[in-house]
């Protein structure tokens, strides 16, 4: 089992800064993949950003550029670096681990509870 806490979320203005953390309650090293997710009201969640074991990122298109991606396996912890929020950045941010048992099996996904973003024009 995999607990995944977000934190930092909030509201900011247009053009600002926020950063998100996602604490987990085990070695982030040990985790195949970790990123970001988002949802707003209606709307399915969407991918936003993922690191993966290797330390290979990626971004949704909408985000590249203004969000990094990063990990400290030392405090078990993933970050969502977001400069030059837009308003259509608001959402409710969800954190997402992926751990893979074996080849054939169906990965385990395990979401924390999300924190909302809110952006001001």
């Amino acid at each position: 089992q995999v607990q995944l806490v977000e934190s930092g979320g909030g509201l900011a203005q247009a053009g600002g800064s926020l950063t998100l953390s996602c604490a987990a309650s085990v070695s982030t090293s040990s985790i195949d993949a970790i990123g970001w997710y988002r949802q707003t009201p209606g709307k399915q969640r969407e991918f936003v950003a993922g690191i993966n074991i290797g330390s290979a990122l990626n971004y949704a298109d909408s985000v590249k550029g203004r969000f990094t991606i990063s990990r400290s396996n030392a405090k078990n912890t993933v970050y969502l670096h977001m400069t030059n929020l837009k308003p259509e950045d608001t959402a409710v941010y969800y954190c997402k681990a992926i751990r893979i048992r074996r080849i054939g099996v169906a990965p385990d996904d395990y979401w924390g509870q999300g924190t909302q973003v809110t952006v001001a024009s």
